[in-house]
């Protein structure tokens, strides 16, 4: 008995650490220092009044916005999913220069965009992936080839997506300069400066987690640095700025990435020399060691940001479109 009662005691002195340490680390807010990622070369926004934008309700009813824009019968539906703290916009251009080759789908993701519900956060983990489901089963018609395709965080949910509960519902991926993890030896120190990550948060949170508590999985974790041009001109109303535990988490791979990357479908990685964020050599001898279905692609002077932008990224994706039907 008097084991159990010290049990007991202990987990009573013990049970308001975690939300101490939440407590103690705060979000800084406007205090970021900038991030070394390029926004200049992709702050034109010139193409994003061409993609026409409906609203497609989830299953819990949430509506999203949806830039779509259709194509020739036979050709594969292509779901575009943007970045972090980021929206649909930013896949304009690129949508132009693939026009009539694919059925294409931009989701503003939950939480993103302009008047999201919630911004930055979603109801559960996990809950970003039910809503690309949701998405691929209301565009998609039978007999549909499914290209999956995201640009940097997008990528990672490429990524979680293909080994999670929905993977068989791709036929092929695309991945652009995609995150696949904070410890992954392809992500340079907080992204190059874009990510600046509340460790000690994520960590009691986490551990919270594993005990079955979820009460805090609402808190903010991490923020983006966000530049002064975008903040305060006219696109600063649609960035996200920082993400809770439960939006950070869905919104890339699993802890354990690797079996992730291994479920990914026949994919195409492609990624900048210069990119501030990741180390595009480094995907290739990382990714090669779990799966043999990728093609990978190094576009020289390309960034992080411009990669989206690059007219080698649009061919690329072109020939696994056509391939695709």
């Amino acid at each position: 008995m008097k084991i159990v009662a010290t049990l007991l005691i202990l987990a009573l002195v013990l049970a308001p650490l975690p939300y101490l340490v939440i407590w103690t680390q705060q979000p800084r807010g406007a205090a970021l220092a900038a991030s070394a990622l390029d926004f200049d070369r992709i702050l034109t926004g010139d193409a994003l009044p061409l993609v026409p934008q409906e609203v497609v309700e989830m299953r819990d009813g949430t509506p999203l916005r949806v830039r779509h824009l259709e194509a020739v019968e036979g050709a594969p539906l292509l779901v575009l999913l943007h970045g972090s703290g980021w929206h649909g916009g930013e896949f304009a251009q690129l949508a132009q220069a693939l026009k009539g080759r694919a059925q294409i789908v931009i989701p503003d993701l939950r939480g993103h965009g302009a008047n999201p519900e919630r911004r930055g956060d979603v109801d559960y983990i996990g809950q970003l992936e039910d809503d690309v489901a949701d998405l691929i089963a209301h565009y998609a018609t039978e007999g549909q080839a499914v290209v999956l395709a995201g640009h940097s965080s997008g990528g990672g949910l490429v990524v979680r997506f293909a080994g999670g509960a929905h993977g068989d519902m791709i036929d092929r991926a695309v991945l652009i300069a995609p995150f696949l993890k904070y410890n992954a030896p392809t992500t340079r120190p907080n992204s190059g400066g874009w990510a600046h990550p509340l460790t000690r948060r994520i960590i009691a949170i986490t551990l919270l987690n594993r005990l079955g508590i979820t009460s805090a999985n609402d808190e903010i974790v991490i923020e983006f640095a966000f530049p002064e041009a975008v903040l305060n001109g006219p696109e600063g109303g649609t960035a996200t700025t920082a993400y809770t535990y439960r939006m950070n988490t869905s919104f890339a791979p699993r802890s354990d990435y690797l079996s992730d990357i291994a479920a990914l479908p026949e994919f195409l990685l492609i990624a900048g020399s210069d990119d501030q964020a990741f180390v595009a050599e480094g995907y290739q001898p990382l990714m090669s060691g779990v799966t043999e279905k990728g093609r990978y692609e190094i576009v020289d002077g390309a960034g992080h940001l411009d990669i989206v932008n690059h007219p080698e990224t649009a061919a690329a994706i072109a020939e696994v479109l056509g391939a695709s039907r």
